[in-house]
């Protein structure tokens, strides 16, 4: 059974998933966002303080950005419990289903896309680094700088992880249960990955052109879901990605607002950074990993039909 078909070990009903989704929302925004909230209200000296934080960025209250990093992922982490509660008990299937199709997880796939991309994002990081070292301000502050790093290694990935089996694991095999294809879940699933960052601040400093980079993002991972047949290399992929641009650059317009080691003081622009990713990095990717796992028959994994499979005992 490909990874799609995974979805047919369980209950499909289409109101089983209006219920999960509301538990994960539930879950996601509302108990995880309680740990948040109490520490702001500490940290506020009055309810307006508290409602102007509130609507623009709890950050401003002063917050340390470790602390901050912190409760922010407990959200991700009540949702991913929801989501993988959801799939358990509500669709009555194993939790590893929404990960991958093989027997077990292949964490050496997850190492491997983890290694690779971490390697790729440091040494374009550091190169823009080394090429313009005027748009850059060395921050490294001890205590900080390596709680920040165990911060970010041991927490950061239960948020990519989070929206990495919910994307490319649940909604991708859901959607692809409904349509009998695998085309759509792959440009759903891509295009809504993107908007979701749309409330990023980076959006809004550099407009909807960045866009681009979210939704070409979304589709790489959505690829090489579908061609692995599993989630194991983009949640590498995710999680790696995501704790770089916690611990070595930040700014203070972008999501991530961390005690980096440097300090991007560049006026926000769209430049061939922001393109790069999508038309180079992610199709020289795909082609490492085809070549790697033997990726075949790209127009079936990537158009063809889904069938419901004859479901035997295991």
């Amino acid at each position: 059974m490909n990874f799609i078909q995974q979805a047919y070990k369980g209950q499909n009903q289409w109101y089983l998933y209006l219920v999960v989704i509301f538990i994960v929302l539930f879950g996601w925004q509302f108990i995880g966002a309680i740990p948040l909230a109490v520490t702001a209200v500490l940290y506020s000296e009055n309810m307006a303080e508290f409602s102007r934080a509130a609507e623009n960025s709890f950050m401003t209250l002063g917050i340390d950005k470790n602390l901050f990093l912190f409760l922010m992922v407990i959200m991700f982490a009540f949702g991913l419990i929801s989501l993988l509660l959801g799939v358990k008990y509500i669709h009555k299937r194993a939790v590893k289903t929404v990960v991958t199709s093989r027997k077990k997880i292949d964490w050496k796939r997850f190492w491997f896309g983890f290694i690779v991309w971490g390697l790729v994002s440091i040494s374009i990081v550091a190169s823009d680094i080394f090429f313009s070292p005027e748009n850059y301000t060395w921050n490294f502050k001890p205590i900080p700088f390596f709680t920040l790093v165990i911060v970010s290694f041991l927490f950061l990935p239960i948020q990519t992880s989070f929206e990495e089996l919910l994307f490319r694991g649940y909604f991708m095999q859901g959607l692809g249960t409904w349509f009998k294809n695998r085309w759509m879940p792959l440009i759903i699933t891509s295009v809504a990955f993107g908007l979701l960052h749309g409330a990023n601040p980076e959006v809004e400093k550099l407009g909807y052109v960045s866009m681009v980079f979210y939704i070409g993002t979304g589709f790489f991972f959505g690829i090489t879901t579908l061609m692995d047949e599993g989630t194991e290399l983009v949640l590498g992929l995710h999680a790696i990605n995501n704790i770089v641009a916690a611990f070595l650059v930040t700014t203070d317009w972008t999501v991530f607002q961390t005690d980096a080691l440097f300090v991007d003081t560049s006026d926000p622009s769209v430049g061939v950074e922001m393109f790069l990713p999508v038309l180079v990095l992610y199709p020289l990717m795909l082609i490492l990993f085809s070549r790697k796992y033997g990726w075949k028959n790209w127009k079936e994994k990537l158009l063809g039909r889904i069938e419901k499979p004859v479901i035997t005992e295991e």
